[in-house]
């Protein structure tokens, strides 16, 4: 019986798996919104899997609403940006890191119990990426993404990784969050790849509570930085306007 467990368990993390290499596929154009994907009987062929694991990946996918499984007709590809329902809400970076916080410190502590080697592979590639690229380098942003969401993903719970998809969503499409979120890598790079290796240390020793704190630690640091950022921002705006009336007065004390 517990030989069918552990069969059970690996089957689990080989749909996720599975499922990943689909929505890899999907965001780099191979099967574009509105297409359908193949048969499962040929994805089976294409990732050497069952086709019970590819349903499963399917069903995934659906849950986080990339796919939409119709009866008797097909898989097709959703419009990433339409399937969101309605508008991304007016939120603030504050207000989105400190929710990045609360579902990506759990994210992570539930990871940590069955995160498989394969899966900590592929974080460690991602941080190296990271690690080699500068603050303003799109292929350490994407890596920093990717990091993330792989962790989301290794939950094994695909409503936690729909939220974390939608708050990464909010992190790269609302301009006043985005700007803010740059401003502080680039203001406070040097603590990323610190930060992210010491969350990948807690993953490979199955420690969720340290995963856990790691995940939190991140988040602190970075809602620090912006605390930071933005009072910047502030004194720079008030010397502005403090230059502006100044010209304005000695104009007018001229004339």
């Amino acid at each position: 019986m517990w030989i069918a467990e552990i069969n059970n368990m690996k089957d689990k993390r080989l749909y996720h798996t599975v499922a990943d290499k689909i929505l890899k596929l999907i965001d780099d154009g191979e099967f574009p919104a509105g297409s359908r994907l193949p048969g499962e009987r040929e994805l089976a062929e294409k990732f050497g899997v069952s086709r019970v694991t590819i349903r499963e990946a399917e069903i995934a996918l659906q849950a986080i609403g990339r796919i939409k499984i119709k009866t008797g007709s097909g898989v097709y590809v959703l419009d990433s940006a339409a399937n969101s329902g309605d508008r991304l809400p007016a939120v603030t970076a504050f207000e989105l890191t400190e929710a990045r916080s609360l579902f990506e410190a759990e994210a992570a502590a539930v990871a940590a119990v069955q995160i498989d080697d394969e899966t900590l592979v592929e974080l460690q590639r991602q941080l190296d990426i990271m690690a080699s690229t500068g603050p303003d380098d799109e292929e350490g942003e994407l890596a920093d993404k990717e990091f993330h969401r792989i962790i989301a993903s290794a939950s094994g719970n695909a409503a936690i990784t729909y939220v974390i998809e939608t708050l990464w969503k909010m992190r790269t499409e609302i301009e006043p969050v985005k700007e803010v979120y740059e401003s502080v890598c680039s203001e406070d790079f040097g603590a990323r790849s610190k930060e992210h290796s010491q969350i990948l240390d807690a993953l490979k020793a199955h420690d969720s509570g340290a995963a856990r704190v790691a995940m939190r630690n991140h988040f602190s640091r970075l809602l620090e930085s912006m605390l930071d950022v933005t009072e910047q921002r502030a004194l720079e705006e008030l010397r502005r306007k403090a230059s502006e009336s100044r010209r304005r007065y000695l104009k007018s004390a001229s004339i």
